[in-house]
Formats: structure tokens, C-alpha cells, sequence
């Protein structure tokens, strides 16, 4: 094999190597996106109900014992707007 054609060869095959490291770089970087993008969704999904135990839910419990309605029988647990309307007039009434 000639000089001009071994150079020609090397200088593919050092190509070819960058080639596949970069692509390796730019699927590596996809994954990890692709995962950051699922932790992050999850995360917005998971903690306006997590507020909403810790934080909500205690005081739409106790409003609800104190006026007297049963237990949230809505969506998610949130009271309906006949039981929100009951709770208003008891406390409008004072009692």
C-alpha cells in the first residue's frame, strides 16, 4: 500500500472514531434528557396533590366536621358546591 493511500485511510478511520463518539455523545445526552424531562412531569403532577394532603386537606376536614356536612363526596375528595354552600351558611350563621 502506498504512503498517500495508508494517510487517506488513517484519516477516515480517525473520522469515523470522532463520528461515533459524538453520536454516542448526542444519544447518551438524549437519555438523560428523555429521563429529566419524565422526573420533572412527575414532579409537577405529583405535588400540587401532595400540597393538597398535607396543607388542604386538614382544613376542608375540619371546616366540614365543624358545619356538620359528611365527608367530601366530589371529585378527588374536594367537597361539591351543595356541601361549600351548607358550609357557608354555617358560617354566616355563626354557628
Amino acid at each position: 500500500m502506498d504512503p498517500e493511500m495508508k494517510q487517506l485511510l488513517l484519516e477516515t478511520h480517525a473520522l469515523a472514531k470522532d463520528n461515533h463518539d459524538m453520536l454516542r455523545a448526542i444519544r447518551r445526552d438524549q437519555w438523560l434528557g428523555f429521563v429529566g424531562r419524565i422526573i420533572i412531569w412527575a414532579i409537577v403532577l405529583a405535588l400540587p396533590l401532595y400540597l393538597y394532603q398535607q396543607y388542604l386537606q386538614p382544613f376542608v376536614t375540619k371546616f366540614s366536621q365543624a358545619s356538620g356536612i359528611s365527608a367530601p363526596e366530589g371529585a378527588f375528595g374536594l367537597p361539591t358546591s351543595v356541601q361549600l354552600g351548607k358550609l357557608l351558611n354555617s358560617i354566616k350563621t355563626g354557628q
